[in-house]
């Protein structure tokens, strides 16, 4: 049986200090949780008795925290609202139970259910506090990677607050941009790394509740005395995310989008988590990905992504998907090269819909997997047909998913779709935006290289526009990049734009990688992309994207640029 004796109790010290009695049964009571007494007589409210379950859930010895005010354990992390509750249960001398962040010996936090229970001698003086320490990391309704809540326990907290006459509700949703990124190229421990790293800066918030509302997705709440600090508060909590984090072997700049909503004290707690979420929804998919307030319509486009979400699972097998194709051309001859087929979902409801506007959809839900074979197949079987007989072939470019080279034998599948359909490799060529291929797996490497073997090209989208370009051209085995079309828009007027293209294009030939100008719209860009030595471009100077038929009519009846571009360069009306 667990006895008082064999409580740790700091040597010589007097009798006026002592436990009361009657706090055996209370710690006999209690034997499986950590226990610690705190003398309300002395300055300070020193620890003066610990248990051993105490030493095992924080780490400390006894002779550690003896003399000791308790609140050493919540280290730096002295914003938590629990922390007003303890103090005013301390000065009234009443029990209070709260669940709050401590943090054990070796700088780990954990979750630890707090009960303080007042002791008082026979006059009914305060003397000693009692408080049981229970660690609940791992308990129902905590997160167990970062013992921030759960996603259930924070609706429950939002439920249980009582806001302030006059005050608003702040739900903030915030998520880690490109996190599959980190967890593919570097490992899932540093993805568990970066995680918990995120849950310790938000814990230094005064946040009425924090949450680990995903995989990386995180939600907070804040009590509002003025509902125009919102935006304010937003931007605090990104700055405190901005600084790179520090992970075992590596450091990262991380990008957060974040969506938020503020509420009434009547507001129902679901209710504005998801309209934090479809804000956020909102941030993710706008440029730069800026903090995005909630709006009526945010909550209208969330509604129809889970409609395109269901309805993409039988887009392929109802035949609404297609393909529309924009020309690719020499620059100095105007020839007809190459078109990138570009995939459109025609929805009944919705009608035309770009993959800006779904592949996202399709990639989060795995439905990316069913559209990029049946893509695969079909432009396979597409440049067989169109170049049957003719004497010079025409190239054929689309987009492929990562997620496609992560879950299939993408080389295997591609040389499959050769074989069914009698398409020739080199008619191919597989685009991949830069900003999905870092870090590079190197089974992604080995993909690679086993597709250029096959004759397949493969090409970077977007260049320039991602991290560490230069990077892709010594580790992967690539036959084309595609400058990005904000480098040639206005190329004209602007001689860092020149320079870039410049650059990007001498290291092109000096690698043997063939470079293509993407978004050309005026006769001035193609006249400069030209004569900086890029020898292919597309745009809507030539032509935009058109569906099958007026392609099979271009090459039947010879292409024609837009304007009557010719290779002298004159516009002829």
């Amino acid at each position: 049986m667990f006895k008082p004796a064999r409580w740790h109790r700091l040597a010589g010290r007097s009798t006026a200090t002592a436990v009361p009695g009657d706090a055996g049964s209370l710690i006999l009571d209690h034997v499986s949780d950590g226990v610690l007494i705190a003398d309300m007589r002395l300055r300070g409210h020193p620890i003066v008795q610990v248990n051993p379950a105490f030493e095992t859930i924080t780490g400390y010895s006894a002779a550690e925290v003896i003399d000791k005010n308790c609140r050493y354990l919540q280290g730096n992390d002295r914003l938590q609202p629990e922390i007003a509750e303890i103090r005013a249960a301390l000065a009234e001398g009443r029990s209070c139970a709260v669940t709050l962040r401590n943090y054990r010996r070796d700088g780990a936090m954990f979750r630890n259910a707090l009960r303080l229970e007042p002791l008082r001698d026979h006059e009914g003086n305060l003397t000693h506090f009692v408080g049981l320490i229970r660690d609940v990391t791992h308990a129902a309704g905590i997160d167990r990677l970062t013992g921030l809540l759960d996603r259930y326990a924070l609706l429950d907290r939002l439920a249980q607050l009582e806001l302030s006459p006059g005050c608003a509700l702040l739900v903030i949703k915030l998520d880690i941009l490109r996190f599959h990124d980190v967890n593919n190229g570097f490992g899932y421990d540093v993805g568990d790394a970066l995680l918990r790293a995120v849950a310790a800066r938000l814990a230094t918030l005064p946040a009425a509740a924090i949450s680990r509302a995903d995989s990386n997705n995180f939600a907070l709440a804040f009590e509002l005395d003025d509902a125009s600090r919102a935006a304010g508060i937003v931007e605090g909590v990104l700055d405190l995310l901005r600084p790179r984090f520090i992970l075992p072997g590596t450091s990262l700049a991380v990008q957060f989008a974040a969506g938020f909503t503020i509420g009434l004290a009547c507001a129902e707690p679901l209710q504005l988590v998801r309209q934090a979420g479809a804000a956020l929804q909102r941030s993710k998919a706008t440029p730069g990905h800026s903090p995005h307030p909630f709006a009526a319509s945010d909550e209208r486009d969330a509604r129809n992504r889970i409609r395109l979400a269901n309805e993409l699972q039988t887009a392929v097998s109802n035949e609404e998907l297609l393909f529309h194709y924009q020309p690719q051309v020499d620059l100095g001859s105007g020839v007809l090269v190459g078109a990138e087929a570009l995939l459109r979902w025609n929805h009944g409801a919705f009608g035309l819909q770009s993959p800006a506007r779904f592949i996202g959809v399709a990639e989060e839900t795995g439905a990316m997997m069913e559209i990029g074979a049946w893509g695969l197949r079909t432009i396979a079987a597409y440049a067989a047909r169109v170049n049957q007989r003719r004497d010079t072939p025409v190239r054929f470019a689309f987009n492929v998913s990562v997620i496609e080279f992560l879950r299939r034998d993408m080389a295997a599948f591609v040389e499959q779709q050769l074989e069914e359909t009698d398409c020739q490799a080199q008619w191919l060529t597989l685009e991949l935006t830069e900003n999905l291929m870092i870090p590079e797996p190197d089974d992604m490497r080995r993909s690679f290289e086993q597709l250029r073997r096959l004759g397949v090209n493969i090409s970077v989208d977007d260049f320039g526009t991602g991290y560490s370009n230069l990077r892709y051209l010594e580790r992967f085995p690539l036959s084309e990049i595609k400058i990005d079309r904000s480098f040639v828009r206005d190329v004209a007027h602007s001689a860092a734009k020149r320079v870039i293209v410049e650059s990007v294009v001498k290291l092109g030939a000096a690698l043997d990688i063939q470079v293509v100008a993407e978004g050309i719209e005026t006769e001035a860009e193609r006249t400069i992309v030209q004569a900086l030595g890029c020898s292919v471009g597309q745009g809507y100077l030539f032509a935009p994207p058109v569906v099958e038929s007026q392609f099979e009519q271009w090459l039947h009846d010879g292409f024609a640029p837009c304007g009557g571009w010719s290779s002298s360069g004159d516009i002829h009306p």
